[in-house]
């Protein structure tokens, strides 16, 4: 799956300390493969050379604005 600015998405790495965070997809680039990299902005932080599928869409529930 792909993503693009703006994309909230879900962190899935052991080796990070926002692995399980909800972030935003700041931008996209492409390797000299072909694969796309992301840079992710958290609350805390940010992690940047992300690649596609240590990524998932957040979902809407997760969207704490709403509730209120």
């Amino acid at each position: 799956m792909s993503f693009e600015e703006d994309d909230e998405v879900v962190l899935h790495d052991e080796h990070s300390e926002h692995d399980g965070e909800v972030g935003i997809v700041q931008s996209v680039s492409e390797t000299m493969f072909g694969d796309e990299q992301y840079v992710i902005s958290f609350e805390d932080g940010q992690e940047a050379g992300i690649a596609a599928d240590s990524l998932t869409a957040a979902e809407e529930t997760y969207d704490e604005d709403d509730e209120e």
